[in-house]
């Protein structure tokens, strides 16, 4: 967890130092102004990242299995027992020094296989867009065919090649998911099956299985290894999420130093003239390669598409990691650092003002003089050790700290006309997180019935603070924004606490096999702790307090009748912190208990081998509190979705790859006092979404690939009236890349163009009914070097 020094800096801050002098290389490197500096930048870059790892060779391109793999997150590791390889060791060769060609190719094919070597990832699927498996939480790394949920593990190779900056631009290509967060804003958040995602202050992204580290706001792709979605409530499998969000799950795998050493160059441009550098270095060290580190850093700085808007960016990495025998443990810090002139917010719609049509992607109401900045620190050790062959312990701990200064406002649009109002304030923003946990995980036989069992103890605080000064209203307009002159709205002068939260969890699970794994049954429980309080700001004084415990079950099964078909279906639970009856209701004050929000799942996975298909039928059902007719609050509101997903992902032949589906959703209020709402559609559901992306390698031109990528949204209502509504939306995006080579060095270059036709629209609308605006018309340039 982190500790904080007298003068309030963190450690990650000292032992990431070399991180942050990269990343002011990879600056320099962007303000070069003419070929051979850039060349000498180039070179400095290089020889700076190969003289702190202690490696000088060039290396060729690593492919994904090879270049990363992690720890798995306080988990069980689902495969059968096997034997257990151990690292192979290479005389002759310096640590930490990329071996020759001839050599690579040799240690590559004797490379620990990835099922043998505890904690490695799932290899990719036919296509390499899509992992075979991902981590699900308690239970560990598992194959998708023997998952009783719906999982998506998308690869480091479709993160590159998409040319992703965050974690939104990669679950975007889920049509379970929807992005509700803005274009040039600085929050991401989502919609997963028909539920929102990260919209409070607290972020819901885990880190290697836990909640609590990965960056608060954003998480960027620069140290991603795997983007996992587990969709629907997953209150057993990572416990209670911080924000109560009980959609689904988004679980980062970071990267880690693979087998082979790499160390990669990537350039970037965006429209209009954002420019940025990555550097991706990793080296193995020791007699058996046992020690591991690896480096991301990268820097972006300039205008985006949006009018008077510019950003800057840079993030720094490190993970370490050992790989014993029987002992493993991993460390990783990050830094990251993200500044807007201009950013933009969602807007507001006045109630009784139908939502105008949606304006020019590229228009900004912000003012060109309002800014934000947002810093994250996070910190997470892992390690686990094999008491026997069947017995592992485990244990992790870590955190990370967000610090937001921003002066905006968000715009309320007034008219039909298109009229807005946004009163601009200086909000200033601290907050900490820390995580730990330890189990035990064990396999067993009793008679026929093969058990993998998992014990685990949770534990999660946050903490926010909250400072903030406001300025004077702003009238402007979303078809034609005008500039307001500059107003000096001073900072807070103290940031005091807001709020805590406490989280613990004690979980259980097994799951049994039989029938040489065909039939296989998981069950477990979790006991799971919530304590929170709220402050005065001004006082200091607590305004209100919750603590509740709530006991959360949970049963899958999985069916194989052949071996490339899979039937499953799950029971699970999702937990929501209960309201407090507020003020002036007849039991003003009295706390409920935590929300129970239920799933029922049931679908079938066929494997074809170099194509896969997934079709699943869901039900979720999602508590709230209300006011009643006889002036009692309380909790017998009820949100219902209903849907059907089907996905497809793999290679329709060799060098025609596919990845999409459809889902469709009806979300109904069940149960609610307004009865003009009952039956309506909830806030921010589409029913239909589709995505559809088709990569072609092209056969009259080697190393040319084409892609295309198809996105669509239904139409979304703002209210629970269903009298304000944005239409349906269609996006296509176009784009290429070619790999070479250029002085014996792998070369990938990459161009995409996102929404084509520059269509203007309304992308979606968060459960608050804020609109986010699309995307404008937007062009990716790359160059990946491997040296």
């Amino acid at each position: 967890m982190f500790m904080k020094s007298e003068a309030g800096a963190m450690p990650s801050r000292v032992i990431c130092r070399p991180v942050a002098v990269l990343a002011a290389r990879i600056k320099t490197f962007l303000m070069c102004s003419s070929p051979r500096a850039f060349a000498v930048s180039v070179v400095s870059i290089a020889l700076f990242s190969d003289g702190l790892l202690h490696g000088t060779d060039a290396q060729s391109a690593v492919p994904e299995t090879e270049r990363g793999s992690t720890l798995p997150a306080v988990t069980v590791t689902a495969d059968a027992p096997k034997p257990r390889a151990r690292p192979r060791s290479n005389p002759g060769r310096r640590a930490g020094r990329s071996a020759p060609a001839n050599e690579r190719a040799k240690l590559q094919a004797e490379a620990t296989p990835t099922a043998a070597r505890p904690g490695a990832l799932p290899p990719s699927y036919a296509g390499g867009q899509v992992a075979r498996g991902g981590q699900v939480g308690l239970l560990g790394n598992k194959d998708f065919m023997d998952t009783p949920f719906n999982i998506t593990s998308y690869t480091a190779k479709k993160i590159e090649d998409q040319q992703a900056t965050t974690v939104a631009d990669v679950v975007s290509n889920d049509p379970s998911v929807r992005f509700t967060g803005q274009t040039g804003g600085i929050l991401d958040s989502f919609f997963i099956r028909g539920f929102p995602i990260g919209e409070g202050n607290v972020g819901e992204i885990a880190f290697n299985g836990v909640y609590g580290v990965a960056p608060n706001y954003r998480v960027f792709t620069d140290y991603v290894e795997r983007i996992e979605i587990i969709k629907g409530p997953t209150a057993l499998l990572y416990g209670m999420a911080p924000n109560s969000s009980v959609g689904g799950t988004i679980n980062i795998v970071p990267k880690r130093a693979g087998d082979v050493d790499l160390t990669r160059v990537t350039t970037n441009y965006a429209t209009n003239t954002q420019l940025g550098t990555h550097l991706d270095v990793s080296r193995r060290f020791g007699e058996n390669r046992e020690f591991g580190i690896r480096v991301n850093g990268s820097y972006h700085n300039g205008d985006t598409p949006l009018d008077n808007q510019t950003r800057e960016a840079h993030v720094g990495a490190a993970a370490f990691d050992y790989r014993g025998e029987k002992f493993r443990a991993s460390l990783d810090f990050i830094d990251q650092e993200e500044k807007f002139d201009a950013p933009t917010r969602p807007f507001l719609v006045a109630t009784g003002v139908a939502v105008p049509t949606a304006p020019v992607g590229r228009r900004n109401v912000t003012q060109s003089w309002e800014w934000a900045k947002v810093h994250d620190n996070s910190l997470l050790g892992r390690a686990e050790y094999d008491v026997t062959d069947s017995v592992t312990v485990f244990a992790d701990g870590g955190g990370g700290r967000t610090q937001v200064d921003r002066l905006f406002g968000t715009p309320t649009i007034l008219n039909a006309a298109g009229n807005t109002t946004s009163a601009p304030g200086h909000f200033k923003f601290d907050i900490d997180r820390n995580v730990a946990d330890a189990g035990v995980r064990a396999r067993l036989e009793t008679a026929a019935i093969s058990h993998a069992v998992t014990f685990q103890g949770s534990y999660y605080t946050d903490q926010i603070s909250r400072g903030s000064v406001s300025g004077t209203p702003v009238l402007s307009n979303i078809y034609a924004p005008i500039a307001r002159p500059e107003q000096l709205v001073p900072a807070p002068a103290t940031v005091p606490k807001l709020s805590d939260t406490e989280l613990t969890g004690l979980a259980l699970a097994d799951t049994m096999s039989i029938f040489q794994e065909r039939l296989q049954l998981t069950v477990g429980v979790r006991q799971q702790g919530v304590k929170s309080n709220n402050y005065n700001t001004s006082t200091g004084a607590v305004t209100s307090a919750y603590d509740q415990t709530a006991l959360t079950p949970m049963v899958g099964v999985v069916v194989r009748p052949w071996s490339n078909v899979s039937l499953y279906a799950n029971y699970i639970e999702g937990l929501s912190k209960g309201d407090i009856a507020p003020a002036k209701t007849s039991n003003e004050g009295e706390v409920l208990a935590p929300y129970f929000s239920k799933q029922k799942e049931a679908g079938v996975k066929i494997d074809f081998g170099m194509l896969a298909t997934k079709i699943s039928l869901f039900e979720i059902t999602k508590p709230s509190a209300q006011l009643g007719a006889d002036n009692v609050f309380r909790a017998d509101a009820e949100q219902r979705n209903r849907g059907v997903e089907f996905t497809v992902f793999g290679e329709v032949q060799p060098g025609i790859r596919v990845l999409g589906g459809v889902t469709l959703i009806d979300a109904e209020l069940t149960k609610t006092s307004t009865l003009a709402n009952l039956g309506k559609t909830p806030i921010g559901v589409p029913q239909v979404q589709a995505n559809l992306s088709a990569e072609w390698d092209t056969p009259f031109a080697p190393g040319l690939t084409l892609v295309a990528n198809t996105i669509y949204t239904g139409h979304q209502y703002l209210d629970g009236a269903n009298t304000q509504v944005i239409p349906a939306w269609t996006r296509l995006d176009l784009g290429a890349r070619y790999t070479t080579r250029i002085n014996n060095r792998p070369v990938t270059l990459r161009a995409l163009v996102q929404n084509v036709f520059d269509t203007n629209y309304w992308a979606g609308v968060a459960s608050f009914s804020a609109l986010a605006q699309g995307t404008p018309r937007t062009l990716l340039l790359s160059m990946s070097t491997d040296f």
